[in-house]
């Protein structure tokens, strides 16, 4: 793609993205820092332990399961989500579960139904979640996401992710993949960083640590909103010094399994930081595609590369 199309498509979204309520909520949260980075590096954050979930479903799709960590918002306790099952023996095939991005309606609700035959053609079942606080989640009395609070929903996330995990193996799922875009690929990474029953993960675009181009407000427009989230710079180092920061960590499955897609003009997550992870992750597969943020999904054929990367990994049949 073009590079100023790319970069322009990115700019557009990054100013309507600053006038959602949810980001002007976490623009003025700047409390309990310290409690933040003390559960961000407790063990806590991340328990060694899972429990698997126990799903009930309101359809031959949808199901929803009680979030294993829940908060005191009772909507979001309620984690929602979709299985595409390939076949009435669909215990028999390897699951991918697909997770949206920040405030990422375009794929959850649209891109991700779209691919599944081409999902069920490369062998696998398809699984979605609905990430904390977004869409079926949302809560709209929360004044403000302070920092323990968006700790705090890091921490649900991949215990939900690993939750969901554990029963598609317990239904005999041969192998479990992780296909995270955005925000979901950053909680694939940190569940890759502590669950090996995973078998593949692949993270397009992925957010890597706090303080990201986005984050820091270079290109809002709009003036309240951009010297809010420039307050915040402290501590977005601050957080970057814990666990959240994926280049702290290594993963615990294959880097032969891990996949990295990069945005070349992505004006939200900076390549740079792709580039980061790919080195601290001691260079597993990476694609560096010529797009932005959002371009890379629309990128010719970007879908069949990705299922005919993952099927030897998987052992689809």
């Amino acid at each position: 793609m073009i590079a100023p199309l790319a970069k322009f498509i990115d700019w557009y979204s990054l100013q309507v993205a600053a006038m959602l309520p949810s980001i002007r909520k976490c623009a003025r949260g700047d409390s309990k820092l310290t409690e933040a980075i003390e559960f961000l590096n407790g063990p806590d954050f991340i328990p060694a332990e899972s429990k698997s979930a126990e799903l009930q479903f309101t359809s031959n799709i949808h199901f929803t399961f009680p979030s294993p960590r829940p908060c005191k918002f009772a909507e979001n306790n309620v984690v929602h989500g979709r299985l595409y099952r390939r076949a009435k023996d669909w215990q028999k095939f390897p699951t991918l579960i697909l997770l949206h991005g920040g405030g990422d309606f375009l794929n959850h609700r649209y891109r991700f139904p779209l691919t599944v035959p081409a999902i069920h053609r490369a062998g696998f079942n398809a699984a979605t979640l609905v990430a904390p606080y977004h869409f079926q989640r949302r809560v709209r009395r929360i004044e403000a996401f302070n920092h323990l609070r968006v700790a705090e929903a890091f921490g649900q996330g991949v215990a939900e992710i690993r939750a969901l995990t554990g029963w598609l193996l317990n239904q005999g799922c041969p192998s479990i993949a992780l296909f995270g875009i955005s925000l979901g690929g950053w909680l694939a990474g940190l569940a890759a960083t502590r669950d090996s029953r995973l078998k593949a993960i692949v993270l397009a675009v992925p957010g890597v640590r706090r303080d990201y181009r986005a984050t820091r407000g270079e290109r809002v427009l709009w003036t309240p909103m951009r010297k809010a989230l420039e307050k915040q710079k402290a501590a977005r180092e601050a957080l970057d010094k814990t666990p959240m920061n994926l280049t702290l960590s290594q993963p615990v499955i294959p880097k032969e399994n891990i996949l990295l897609i990069q945005g070349r003009y992505d004006l939200l997550v900076e390549a740079e930081q792709t580039e980061e992870l790919w080195q601290a992750w001691r260079q597993p597969d990476i694609w560096r595609l010529p797009h932005g943020h959002v371009s890379w999904m629309f990128a010719p054929g970007i879908n069949s590369r990705v299922l005919d990367w993952l099927a030897p990994r998987l052992e689809a049949g």
